[in-house]
């Protein structure tokens, strides 16, 4: 790729990101102008709409921060305290990772083991799959706190709980995808392989799972999406120490949007490295089986 090529991608983008930094600086000062004027300004004094924008720019508790203050903030945090600090954002950004991967990798063992029932059993593809849909139509937020309080009267706390909940979020996506996936190959296929009389476990590893394996990577960032969510959400009803969810809880009871908003951003951050993680893994083995063949 050489460097117009590179410059006409990216000029896009660059453009749709400064309108929207520009936007945001013109919400906050509207939102924050009210606030700025009875905290700061004199109600009637004498003070100008360079006065009223420097104000807005400079709340310790704005209404919506601005990006600068979200920046500085996080560069505090990472740079001022040491990292097993409950004031540093990395910390808490690791305690909601290590969650969402364990609620991400018990949903894909979940999901995978589902669809594969459901592939070889029409009796089970009729009991399960309406019961795996239907479980979607309840709310992660009126779940969460049931299941939390059911795993922590049998003694189970710290991060099993929050995963429990990501693998609620992420067994659907995977399920869905990997039968239609499974199913996904041409009749011809399966017929041919079926007059060398290959079992079925052979006729799974040869033929089902490398045809599914196109549908199986974007039902995987969905999943490690939805995971990271669920698992921001198992974090709030606990009142947990550590966790983006905490961060944000513990924002919300002293007022801090400042803080807040850290979290989210660093939610985002976190969301694009697992689904990239994801991404890299998918190029990697689909390059790597185009290659063998």
């Amino acid at each position: 790729m050489n460097i117009n090529s590179l410059r006409y991608r990216a000029l896009p983008i660059a453009v749709v990101m400064a309108v929207a930094i520009l936007f945001w600086y013109l919400l906050a000062i509207g939102l924050n102008a009210p606030g700025a004027i009875d905290r700061t300004l004199a109600p009637g004094g004498a003070w100008g709409w360079r006065d009223l924008v420097g104000a807005t720019m400079n709340m310790s508790r704005p209404i919506l921060p601005l990006p600068h203050q979200i920046a500085a903030d996080i560069w505090t945090s990472l740079s001022k305290w040491p990292l097993t600090s409950p004031r540093n954002l990395l910390l808490h950004t690791w305690v909601t990772a290590s969650a969402a991967l364990t609620g991400f990798a018990m949903g894909v063992a979940l999901g995978l083991l589902l669809a594969i029932c459901i592939v070889h059993s029409r009796t089970l593809d009729k009991a399960l799959l309406p019961w795996i849909v239907a479980s979607q139509t309840v709310p992660v937020l009126a779940i969460a706190p049931i299941v939390l309080i059911i795993l922590g009267s049998l003694g189970i706390t710290g991060m099993l709980p929050k995963a429990t909940i990501a693998m609620y979020l992420c067994f659907f996506p995977v399920t869905i995808a990997t039968v239609q996936g499974l199913r996904s190959p041409p009749r011809l296929e399966m017929e041919l392989i079926h007059t060398y009389a290959a079992t079925r476990i052979d006729t799974f590893w040869m033929v089902r799972l490398p045809s599914a394996l196109p549908y199986l990577f974007p039902a995987f960032r969905v999943a490690i999406a939805s995971g990271l969510v669920g698992t921001m959400v198992a974090e709030l009803p606990t009142g947990a120490q550590a966790g983006l969810g905490a961060r944000l809880l513990t924002g919300s009871y002293y007022g801090n949007t400042i803080q807040i908003w850290s979290a989210l951003v660093m939610a985002s951050l976190l969301g694009l490295l697992l689904t990239a993680l994801v991404s890299l893994t998918e190029y990697a083995l689909m390059t790597r089986r185009k290659g063998a063949r």
